[in-house]
């Protein structure tokens, strides 16, 4: 099956999903195209861009007004033409959620774990806040308490005032006070992650990205609007694992955690086909002035640095498993 047959069935995937979440879909779009680029895009180039992946105008205009009303997106009206921009919180939001997408290095953990005790808010604002922290990626220590390794209080509280919820939750950091590692640690993380579920999420995106990776290899003639759908479809499939994933350090993984696997070979498919994909966004995305402007110096430094890869053998053993 070529590269192009494999895409067409990821894209197949992709529509087959109930519910159609379009409105997630926009922000992995606006993550990954239109931040980079200025951050505002018109509608109609909006429209364009998910069209390959079957979603209606409708649906987009649908999805865009929910998330203007959920405070994700603002509007401009300049004439009969809308543009949208992510507001303040929901730029906040977005590099919290995207902060470890293209990162390939993980600090160092002290053994530090950030709790967050929720037992004295009321019970329609402790579900929300209980929300927005799962969506950060803690996890369920206790009724009432979530946890984080790499989280710190500096960096929660700004989020808890946002929330209105500042004045009535707990936070916390704990000091080692015992091995990193430690087989209790173990059986809590466990508890906490459900890192099989996770685990199970990492075979899946490894099972549907692979077959597209090593056609590329035989033979590469996808063109800049379908490496453009093939890598939406990556990162939006990538960040929904890692909203889940809060990147435990090495000494609490499993030997064979597969999710090392799924972020060398996102790595590498997206370095394959970026430069394609921003040709069409070059000559597609609008905003109020004109074309889009080309992508912010931030940009090419995602996965360690953007380059071509068509003539780099090194990077293609690991991100499949086996010899290509």
């Amino acid at each position: 099956m070529s590269a192009k047959n494999q895409l067409e069935q990821l894209v197949l995937n992709f529509q087959k999903k109930r519910p159609l979440r379009a409105g997630s879909l926009i922000i992995t779009i606006y993550g990954d195209a239109i931040v980079p680029r200025g951050g505002t895009v018109w509608l109609g180039s909006l429209m364009k861009l998910v069209e390959p992946m079957g979603i209606s105008q409708r649906l987009v205009r649908t999805s865009v007004y929910r998330l203007v009303q959920e405070s994700w997106l603002q509007t401009e009206k300049v004439g009969r033409c809308s543009y949208y921009s992510l507001t303040g919180p929901g730029l906040r939001r977005f590099e919290q959620a995207f902060q470890h997408v293209y990162s390939l290095s993980t600090r160092e953990w002290s053994g530090s774990w950030c709790l967050v005790y929720l037992n004295q808010l009321a019970p329609d604002l402790k579900q929300k806040v209980r929300e927005e922290l799962k969506w950060l990626s803690f996890g369920s220590m206790a009724p009432g308490v979530m946890e984080h390794p790499r989280f710190t209080r500096n960096e929660l509280l700004p989020l808890l005032q946002e929330w209105g919820a500042l004045e009535d939750t707990i936070v916390m950091e704990t000091v080692p006070m015992e091995q990193k590692s430690s087989k209790a640690l173990r059986l809590q993380v466990r508890e906490s992650w459900n890192l099989d579920e996770l685990g199970g999420r990492y075979r899946r995106f490894l099972s549907q990205f692979r077959p597209v990776w090593r056609e590329l290899q035989n033979e590469d003639d996808l063109t800049p609007a379908e490496c453009l759908t093939l890598r939406i479809l990556l990162i939006h499939e990538y960040r929904k694992i890692l909203l889940r994933d809060p990147l435990l350090p090495e000494e609490l993984l499993p030997g064979d955690w597969e999710g090392r696997s799924a972020k060398q070979l996102c790595r590498n498919l997206y370095r394959h086909i970026y430069a394609r994909a921003e040709k069409w966004l070059d000559e597609t995305l609008e905003n109020a002035s004109g074309p889009l402007p080309g992508p912010n110096e931030k940009f090419y430094r995602r996965f360690g640095g953007l380059q071509d890869t068509s003539d780099e053998n090194e990077e293609r053993l690991t991100a499949v498993g086996e010899p290509v």
